[in-house]
């Protein structure tokens, strides 16, 4: 089997190195052995250490490498939109098999991938896009297909996952916590990706895509960030009994018309301590699958790095390599359901609310009398003097208000309403809690 890939980076060459390792294992496993046709690069003299291949099999021509009649599975590990979109649909129309790890394409623009996997007969397989080498897409594309899947909630970005990790264990506030993840090499140069949710959002569209056989794309994903968590933020949690997790939601409900949809979120909340994913720390990542007649399943483990992204790859070029040699190949995609994507505003969840607020009789009152003109119940309600919290932000009094379950449009008009009372200060932090009711 000749093996075309594209790119040669951090999971490019561990996936070169691992095809040699394990060259013999994997030829028994797949009935026939693996050679690699061609590596494309951007740059041919880049020094790229001692991977075990000959030199001449580095190019710069993509294009020519994809195209070639020599080829019969194409790996793609360069990321981004384009060229990677165009590489990946010309292979697919020409029947070559595809292994990607390229979560922002697909989130994107899985469509056209999935579109020309049918049009080509050929396989599309991309489990490394998402929570690295922990086996997930395909449990849930296939292991799960008989059962009905309600809801998954994961912890799918290891960066944000360390910081608020850190922040939880030291007290340290946001900035320096990133900087301590960017020194041990967990946070990129840029963060943004990470810590803005766009890396999480892309992987909560394809995790959703497959769990509720639907197309969802990341414009369809709401998605916030960590940058907005304060070390008072995790006090505040903890005095809860709860910890901050940038969390993955996708859930199946019904719309305001009461048509069966789903909701799509990345956002950070809190969750109690004796939820399954509170204890996940560092840079691992965690997902919590809930099915009807499985029940709720965990999958655990590293969630990026070239070694186990590179697992994931393998594992993905093993399974298209014997549908060739067998003649088949896997459906493309089960889009059937066609559900429709709820607004963020529709969401079913509950807030933290932390206020700033005058320290004399009625306002208690009156805060509650917003959240009841907005049909918000008040599940727990703790008042602290200036002083006592964690922040220190000298005040009057802190005001903790945990609500009950409520679409996220009247918890957000309930906060913004808060706004314009007199007895409130500020608002000092406004957080979703899950996993609690």
């Amino acid at each position: 089997m000749r093996l075309a890939i594209l790119g040669c980076g951090t999971v490019g060459s561990e996936v070169v190195r691992l095809l040699h390792e394990q060259s013999a294992d994997l030829a028994a496993r797949i009935g026939a052995p693996l050679e690699i046709a061609g590596i494309a690069v951007r740059r041919l003299g880049r020094d790229r250490g001692d991977l075990p291949v000959a030199p001449e099999l580095f190019t710069t021509d993509a294009v020519g490498l994809v195209k070639s009649d020599d080829v019969d599975v194409v790996i793609e590990v360069v990321g981004g939109i384009e060229p990677a979109r165009s590489w990946l649909v010309d292979a697919l129309r020409a029947g070559k098999s595809v292994v990607t790890a390229n979560k922002a394409l697909l989130a994107e623009d899985g469509a056209s991938l999935h579109d020309a996997a049918a049009d080509g007969g050929a396989d599309l397989y991309y489990e490394a896009a998402v929570a690295g080498a922990i086996p997930l897409l395909r449990p849930l594309r296939e292991s799960l297909h008989g059962d009905r899947i309600n809801r998954v909630t994961g912890i799918v970005n290891g960066t944000t996952n360390f910081i608020l990790s850190a922040m939880d264990a030291t007290g340290a506030g946001f900035a320096e916590a990133l900087e301590e993840a960017t020194e041990l090499g967990y946070a990129e140069a840029d963060p943004t990706a990470d810590v803005e949710g766009f890396d999480a959002a892309a992987k909560a569209a394809i995790l959703a895509s497959l769990a509720f056989h639907t197309r969802v794309g990341a414009a369809d994903v709401h998605r916030e960030g960590i940058t907005e968590v304060t070390a008072a933020d995790v006090a505040s949690a903890k005095a809860m009994g709860c910890t901050i997790k940038l969390l993955c939601i996708a859930a199946r409900g019904t719309d305001a018309a009461g048509r069966e949809s789903v909701s799509v979120r990345v956002h950070p909340a809190m969750i109690p301590l004796s939820h399954p994913l509170a204890s996940v720390g560092d840079a691992y990542n965690a997902v919590f699958v809930e099915a009807e007649a499985a029940g709720p399943l965990m999958f655990y483990g590293r969630g990026a790095g070239g070694a186990a992204t590179a697992s994931a790859v393998l594992g993905d070029v093993v399974a298209v390599c014997r549908n060739r040699l067998a003649g088949v190949h896997a459906p493309s995609e089960s889009a059937y359901a066609d559900l429709a994507v709820r607004p963020m505003g529709e969401a079913l969840t509950r807030y933290h609310v932390s206020l700033d607020v005058a320290d004399r009789p009625g306002v208690l009152a009156a805060v509650a009398g917003v959240f009841a003109r907005h049909d918000v119940s008040i599940a727990t309600v703790r008042q602290a003097p200036a002083g006592t919290e964690p922040a220190g932000r000298g005040v009057d009094a802190v005001l903790v208000i945990v609500t009950h379950t409520a679409p996220d449009a009247a918890l957000a008009a309930t906060v913004e309403d808060l706004r314009g009372l007199d007895a409130v200060r500020s608002i000092a932090s406004v957080l979703r809690v899950e996993g609690g009711e």
